[in-house]
């Protein structure tokens, strides 16, 4: 009797290696298609308002919900993967741009520590950013984007792709800079200054011709020629980045010659580091 129950117990090990060893695919990956790319197209920008402790437990709980692939510590300034780029992370929310909607599955969040705004008598007070933080963003955003070859319409703001739900990274944050890095392109100066004197010259566009120009760079906008709510947060969101010193989303001259120049195909260049 005990022989027999060994073999018993030996036929059955046998028979579940089997199931086990029939149950893994063999699957050949000698073998590569010419025509693919990452599924990471863009690479949303935020800032947390809170200080690191509180970032690091709201981005890493269950509590509210949200997460993002990397936090940039201020002080001191340090990086930490909290979500693998290959997986998906909730930090963009509902979202928009140029038709694309929406974006957590297809986008790389970085979280940024950061106070955000304080509302003060004078007004809303955005916090600055230290420049080492931001060197160190940019390092981040730089291999982030040469290793899924993000195009540089595509490094964005939360506030782009949600304008008036979210401000950040806020008018502080120095897109300049990100643009002479390489990571963004930047309005030609000769173009603004060009389309600058002509919108001076004559009367202002009415707000359908900004409106078209909003949504022709890439902003979710109405388009029924009202100045609502909706068409000053993309109008403020665009001025955030490109103008930072009047971000009242009001139409002017001079944020109908930078939608001029940056709606234009040929607008857009590189632009060359500041000598320091």
């Amino acid at each position: 009797m005990p022989f027999l129950r060994f073999r018993l117990l030996a036929v059955a090990a046998a028979l579940l290696m089997a199931g086990c060893a029939a149950s893994t695919l063999r699957i050949d990956t000698r073998h590569q298609a010419a025509v693919q790319a990452s599924r990471v197209q863009y690479l949303v920008l935020h800032y947390t308002v809170a200080d690191f402790d509180e970032s690091l437990r709201l981005l890493t709980g269950r509590q509210p919900g949200v997460s993002a692939h990397y936090l940039v510590r201020d002080d001191p300034v340090r990086v930490y993967r909290l979500v693998e780029e290959h997986r998906l992370a909730r930090h963009a929310g509902e979202s928009y741009w140029a038709g694309a909607t929406p974006l957590n599955a297809s986008s790389i969040g970085i979280e940024i520590v950061n106070p955000g705004y304080s509302d003060t008598p004078e007004g809303r007070v955005y916090a600055p950013y230290p420049q080492e933080q931001i060197d160190t963003v940019i390092r981040l955003a730089s291999e982030i984007v040469a290793r899924h070859g993000i195009r540089p319409e595509h490094v964005l703001g939360h506030a782009d792709v949600a304008p008036g739900r979210k401000q950040d990274p806020g008018p502080q944050f120095p897109w300049r800079q990100l643009a002479e890095a390489g990571l963004i392109l930047w309005p030609d100066a000769a173009q603004v200054a060009e389309r600058l004197a002509s919108h001076r010259r004559n009367p202002l566009p009415e707000v359908a011709w900004f409106q078209e120009r909003l949504a022709a760079v890439g902003y979710r906008v109405p388009r029924g020629g009202e100045l609502d709510d909706a068409t000053r947060a993309a109008m403020s969101t665009f001025q955030m980045k490109y103008r930072p010193a009047d971000i009242a989303g009001v139409p002017d001259a001079e944020t109908a010659a930078l939608l001029d120049v940056v709606a234009a195909p040929d607008g857009m260049r590189p632009l060359a580091p500041t000598t320091k």
